[in-house]
């Protein structure tokens, strides 16, 4: 089975069957997502219900929720871009050099916008 994608309008280099994703393993991953994507906007609704009182502590706590608000809003927004990909058969595709991001990856980070390499180079970078 060869998978070819595309990517920006451009049919991008067929992957080779040990990295295409098949039918159920993409259903699967579609659905981690959809689960993830539930789960962040209840864990935003509910952060967003926490009153905020007067005082030093409240302020520390403050600071706590707008951090987790933060993150939790950055991989809400990196789900449905990962959720856009799926929809437009662009998922699993590196954005950066365009080759397959590993199945490996995909299972532990669904969301994942590059490959190994290229987010150890990113990280690198900051």
């Amino acid at each position: 089975m060869v998978n070819h994608q595309t990517v920006g309008g451009h049919a991008a280099h067929p992957l080779p069957e040990e990295l295409s994703l098949l039918p159920e393993e993409l259903a699967a991953l579609r659905e981690n997502l959809r689960e993830q994507l539930l789960f962040r906007r209840e864990q935003l609704r509910r952060i967003d219900a926490v009153p905020r009182a007067d005082g030093r502590c409240s302020v520390a706590r403050a600071e706590v929720q707008d951090k987790l608000a933060a993150s939790a809003r950055m991989v809400l927004t990196d789900v449905q871009a990962a959720l856009r990909r799926i929809a437009e058969g662009r998922y699993g595709v590196c954005q950066r050099c365009r080759r397959p991001v590993e199945r490996d990856r995909l299972a532990i980070v669904p969301q994942a916008r590059y490959c190994g390499g290229c987010q150890h180079v990113r990280e690198v970078r900051r």
